[in-house]
């Protein structure tokens, strides 16, 4: 899986030809979606709701159906939706969804597609959320949230992805993604990275406590993929726990890895949330290069590293948990 701004478009089945066309970076805003509330709460984390007075998305639409072939092999679009039109459709339907989640209204919106354009076979809706941060005004009590005022966010951002197919005269939820992507942490002390491969091509040395920098997405699928949509939320997994899932995770332990690192991560997602099939990870290595060690205590200086960089990639189910 890709990160926020590279959004994957894998093809569904390796049997069949690739045949899809769609629209991306539709931007769309609401106010006043319903709230998300009664979400479960969890120790790492002291999210507990959203409030959804500002609803953000940037949304791609991807259409399948062999109905569009001719417009590939002979120009004959008279089956062909235009891709403006699905943008208006998707920002249309905004204002008609009553949900409360992001993958929520890609499934409402996926579904009044399906059940608008009967030659389409199938749909694949993506969206990442864009994040907004209530701004502190005096209050009676001194500063608080302000529910008028908000700012542009560069923080973390929930994604959400669902592919909906027309089986007979019923449209199934065939499959869906969730995730949290944008994750920067930075630990100053208590990691480390040794006992690796020594051998004519090694320059890196060991080091037994470094600050370790990461960048990180994170990404989940439920074993009932309804779960996903929000409608019982205690059975719905935020994006915003999962970020503080993986930040708690990175201050308690001390990693020889960053592969060590994520498993933890994942172990902890796992147990907190039963209804998850499996949890993947992406997480890129930004670690600053030590320039000065010779100061008092713990204090060092860095810059920044050069390129290439370090990635790993990673997926864990429930039979990891089991085996703990």
């Amino acid at each position: 899986m890709s990160n926020s701004n590279e959004i994957d478009t894998d093809v569904r089945s390796t049997d069949r030809r690739i045949l899809n066309y769609g629209k991306e970076k539709i931007a769309v805003y609401r106010t006043y979606a319903n709230p998300l509330e009664g979400v479960r709460t969890i120790p790492e984390s002291s999210f507990d709701g959203r409030d959804n007075i500002l609803f953000g998305l940037e949304v791609r639409v991807q259409f399948e159906g062999e109905e569009f072939l001719p417009s590939f092999s002979e120009a004959d679009n008279s089956k062909v939706v235009a891709t403006d039109s699905m943008k208006n459709f998707v920002l249309h339907q905004a204002g008609e969804y009553e949900g409360t989640t992001a993958e929520g209204f890609l499934h409402f919106v996926g579904n009044e597609f399906l059940e608008t354009y009967s030659h389409l076979e199938a749909v694949k809706m993506s969206a990442t959320e864009y994040p907004f941060d209530e701004r502190p005004v005096p209050g009676d009590d001194g500063f608080e949230p302000s529910d008028l005022v908000f700012r542009v966010s560069d923080d973390e951002s929930a994604f959400g992805e669902i592919y909906l197919e027309r089986d007979g005269g019923s449209i199934e939820f065939k499959e869906q993604t969730s995730g949290v992507t944008g994750i920067e942490l930075i630990k100053v002390k208590e990691n480390s990275f040794t006992g690796y491969v020594q051998d004519e091509y090694t320059t890196l040395p060991e080091r037994e406590d470094r600050a370790l920098y990461i960048s990180l997405d994170i990404f989940w699928t439920y074993g009932e993929s309804a779960d996903a949509l929000g409608e019982e939320p205690r059975r719905y997994v935020p994006a915003e726990q999962v970020r503080d899932i993986a930040q708690v995770v990175f201050h308690e332990i001390d990693s020889n890895s960053i592969q060590d690192l994520l498993y933890q991560i994942g172990l902890r997602i796992l147990k907190r949330y039963p209804e998850l099939e499996d949890v993947s990870f992406e997480a890129n290595n930004r670690t600053w290069i030590e320039v000065r060690g010779d100061l008092e205590g713990d204090a060092k200086v860095f810059r920044e590293p050069p390129r290439p960089t370090g990635y790993q990639q990673f997926s864990m189910d429930r039979s990891d948990l089991e085996e703990q």
